[in-house]
């Protein structure tokens, strides 16, 4: 079996951003555990940033740019000295890999990833990942290690992807809140709670939050994973996770099994915009599975540029697909309705080709 794990900055990390070194200790024991029998494991781990604020004393985590990114740095060299100190306990070898979500979009770097990931593992390495957060642009600002390890699931063809958290699971309501939530066991592939609406963040030192988990598990499940989300401190939870026994919140894997690029713009990359369509093509992209045409906007959203992505709306404000476009929003608005044989030589015939889209519902 191949087990990928993710566990967030709120777990590792106590109120201050001090590493929390038991929790490194649980979790490589954990990983010992599933190594000696027999399966293979990667975990991608959060926590440079917070550690970076704590080593370096700074009163707060900063909001700006260049000083999170700074502080990633020193935070992650912090972080992967606790992690070659717990696994060596068990005589294993972590392997610090960075990437950013591009690692998923262009092939070569996408195959690359793979090649080298799968090394690691048959050279008996742990691959340690996070995300490049000193030298990306903005990923930082937008990406996060939930959809990083969700790729990397996906990357390397896992049997299970389990997102370690600071709550036991996906509730019907937020539990801090509401008395009568209730722990949601299972979630199938085609369950609406795949899309669910939830919380940003749970603190103030990750950059997910249930959001970004539930949109990792959906991730995993249309990659052909199975996908767990659980409480990082429950005694053997990731043994537990990966053996298939009941913990947290676990979603079933689907049937359909997307290419990476279409889950880069249905979930790892940001949406600038938006247009609306009308009932003829949606009928079209969500029957037929064609290419996004000008004829059927009715609505252009925002402000764009061309290679952007964009959601796909329908006359009642659901989103039901995203894609990349073709042309920027003000084109878009210029050509809306019309037919391909009234567009202007120097605009795309397609807003939206069927290869850059990705039905939603």
């Amino acid at each position: 079996m191949r087990v990928v794990a993710k566990i967030g900055t709120s777990s590792l990390t106590d109120h201050l951003g001090v590493i929390d070194v038991a929790m490194i200790d649980s979790v490589s024991d954990q990983l010992a555990v599933l190594r000696a029998a027999g399966h293979e494991v990667i975990l991608v781990s959060s926590g440079a940033v917070s550690a970076g604020v704590s080593v370096l004393g700074l009163p707060a985590r900063p909001t700006d740019v260049i000083t999170l990114q700074a502080i990633s740095a020193a935070g992650q060299s912090r972080l992967m000295e606790h992690y070659n100190h717990s696994l060596g306990r068990h005589s294993l070898v972590a392997a610090q890999v960075l990437l950013v979500p591009h690692d998923f979009v262009d092939r070569r770097q996408y195959l690359h990833a793979r090649q080298t990931l799968g090394r690691l593992l048959e050279l008996g390495c742990v691959p340690i990942i996070n995300e490049n957060d000193a030298v990306a642009s903005d990923e930082i600002r937008y990406g996060d290690n939930d959809r990083i390890a969700a790729l990397v699931a996906h990357n390397v063809n896992a049997d299970v992807l389990v997102l370690l958290t600071d709550t036991p699971g996906l509730y019907t309501a937020d539990p801090r809140t509401d008395p009568t939530a209730q722990l949601v066991e299972v979630v199938a592939a085609d369950d609406p709670l795949l899309s669910v609406a939830a919380t940003v963040s749970g603190s103030n030192r990750g950059s997910g939050g249930m959001a970004s988990k539930l949109s990792a598990a959906r991730m995993a499940s249309w990659s052909g994973v199975r996908a767990v989300i659980a409480k990082a401190d429950r005694p053997d939870v990731l043994i537990d996770a990966a053996n298939g026994v009941a913990v947290g919140t676990t979603f079933l894997a689907s049937g359909r099994k997307l290419p990476a690029r279409k889950l880069w713009i249905g979930f790892a990359t940001n949406v600038e915009g938006a247009v609306v369509i009308d009932d003829g093509a949606r009928r079209a992209l969500l029957e037929r599975g064609t290419s996004l045409l000008p004829a059927g906007i009715v609505e252009v959203i925002g402000e764009f540029g061309d290679g952007d992505v964009v959601d796909i709306r329908d006359s009642a404000g659901i989103t039901v697909a995203r894609g990349i476009a073709l042309c920027d929003a003000d084109v878009l608005r210029s050509v809306r309705g019309k037919r391909t044989t009234d567009l202007p030589a120097h605009v795309a015939h397609e807003v939206i080709h069927r290869d850059d889209l990705l039905v939603l519902i």
